[in-house]
């Protein structure tokens, strides 16, 4: 007869609380090997132990329920390394958020914010290679990442002249909303052959535009300063208009690489020379 442990003497030996194990138990995540129908009464194995700790364990990484009754009950080692992948993959990706986000709060205690220069420019309609999908904000960062590398391969295919700048277009909802639509584009020229925009992306003219322009140039962290000061600007000295922000990638990609130099547009209509 198999010898059976009480949940305190379980509790002990995997350093659970009773409640723990309890909430494990109504999550189906350990359930106890015999429960006793009048009573309530939890019994575990002793070969429940490893479960256990593999819960502990993972509990401690803040691996979320559903992910643990994944992995434990994934059908092989190689399921279960895959699904402990993703999720730290996961946490190195809010570690890293988190450290930016530090860095960003350091920097408004320590260092006066510098004048940001803001210039006006009218845009003419521009042919673009563009990926515009509907996504959910989220999804920015790796939609962002997978859609610049697609475009990068059109650029790697074009004839000195033939293209320009990368650019974004962000509409509001996609920050209000937190779903909306993005756009992401490799300027290209009248000259530029349809044919090799492929994937994704097509070919289309951004309609004329007028823009207040500030250049923000550094780490990502620092974007949210330009945008504050763009912002307060149109608010205070000219009429914002419905539609949106256009970014124009001088220097590398934010959020992709450690420094980048943006151009950031807000539309405007021009009350002011």
């Amino acid at each position: 007869m198999t010898a059976l442990m009480t949940i305190g003497d379980f509790s002990r030996a995997v350093r659970l609380s009773a409640k723990a194990l309890r909430f494990y138990h109504r999550n189906g995540l350990l359930a106890p090997r015999s429960v006793d129908a009048h009573t309530g009464y939890r019994l575990y194995a002793p070969e429940q132990i490893a479960d256990a700790q593999i819960i502990r364990t993972l509990r401690r990484l803040d691996v979320p329920i559903d992910a643990i009754r994944a992995v434990l009950n994934a059908p092989s080692i190689d399921g279960r390394a895959a699904l402990l992948a993703e999720h730290l993959e996961r946490m190195e990706r809010k570690l890293d958020e988190t450290r930016a986000a530090v860095q960003s709060l350091r920097g408004m205690l320590e260092e006066p914010d510098a004048p940001i220069e803001i210039v006006h420019r009218s845009v003419p309609e521009t042919r673009v290679a563009a990926i515009r999908d509907t996504i959910a904000l989220p999804e920015l960062g790796a939609w962002f990442r997978g859609s610049i590398l697609e475009l990068r391969r059109i650029a790697e295919s074009a004839a000195p002249g033939e293209i320009g700048p990368f650019g974004g277009v962000w509409y509001a909802e996609l920050f209000e909303e937190e779903h909306g639509e993005a756009m992401v584009y490799l300027t290209v020229s009248e000259a530029f052959p349809a044919r090799r925009v492929a994937g994704r992306a097509h070919v289309l003219d951004l309609p004329a535009v007028e823009l207040a322009v500030a250049t923000h140039s550094g780490p990502d962290e620092t974007v949210p300063r330009v945008y504050a000061a763009l912002g307060e600007y149109v608010a205070r000295h000219e009429l914002s208009v419905e539609g949106p922000v256009r970014e124009t990638y001088l220097e590398g990609f934010p959020a992709i690489d450690e420094r980048s130099v943006t151009e950031i547009g807000w539309p405007i209509f021009r009350i002011s020379r």
